[in-house]
């Protein structure tokens, strides 16, 4: 197992950070490693606190009275210059069970009202997103999603458009549009599952 010696935080921005970690490999090689975090200071850090609490909450919901849609975003990043496919999702703000976290970010992107569903911890406790580059882990809530779309509750430096994707269009959507990977996996239960979430059962 590897060493860490020192960790200094190179920037101080609200969302993600950027921090250095200084350390000796297994194989007794230096090492100096980059992690991009949600933490605001090195003592928030998940290689120093050991806690996997959920910085974020990703919601896969079902719409329709035939449940037979899935409500996705199609969101403008950045980091692409191009539009993705994702699901509805956040930050957990700061004594917010994820699950209450989940009906604001549903309501704050789509207009939408989520049900959250009971399922077994296993399926919503936090994982981690991209372990190379970020400590950053997520929860997902599943549920049942209602009401009318709207964007008027969404960030002004926001640039989203909620999508109601039957099958035929999710099929559409993996062939030849940019998705997030955590998405994308959903997606093809979506696909495969006759009733939404029977996977969740299994």
């Amino acid at each position: 197992m590897g060493q860490i010696h020192s960790v200094d935080k190179l920037t101080d921005n609200k969302y993600v950070n950027l921090y250095n970690v200084k350390a000796t490999s297994v194989h007794d090689t230096t090492v100096s490693y980059f992690v991009a975090s949600r933490a605001k200071s090195v003592e928030e850090l998940k290689l120093k606190t050991r806690k996997n609490t959920p910085d974020g909450v990703i919601i896969y919901s079902i719409y329709g009275e035939k449940r037979d849609r899935v409500v996705l975003v199609r969101q403008y990043r950045y980091t692409l210059d191009d539009y993705i496919y994702e699901f509805p999702a956040g930050l957990v703000e700061p004594g917010e069970d994820f699950h209450q976290g989940a009906v604001r970010e549903m309501y704050e992107e789509t207009g939408l009202s989520l049900e959250p569903l009971k399922v077994a911890e296993a399926y919503e406790r936090p994982y981690f997103t991209t372990i190379g580059m970020t400590d950053e882990s997520c929860a997902t809530v599943y549920g049942y999603a209602s009401g009318v779309i709207s964007t008027q509750a969404q960030e002004d430096s926001e640039e989203i458009e909620v999508v109601l994707a039957d099958k035929e269009e999710v099929r559409r959507i993996l062939r030849e549009e940019n998705v997030a990977i955590m998405c994308a996996y959903m997606l093809m239960h979506f696909l495969e599952d006759e009733e939404a979430f029977s996977f969740l059962e299994r």
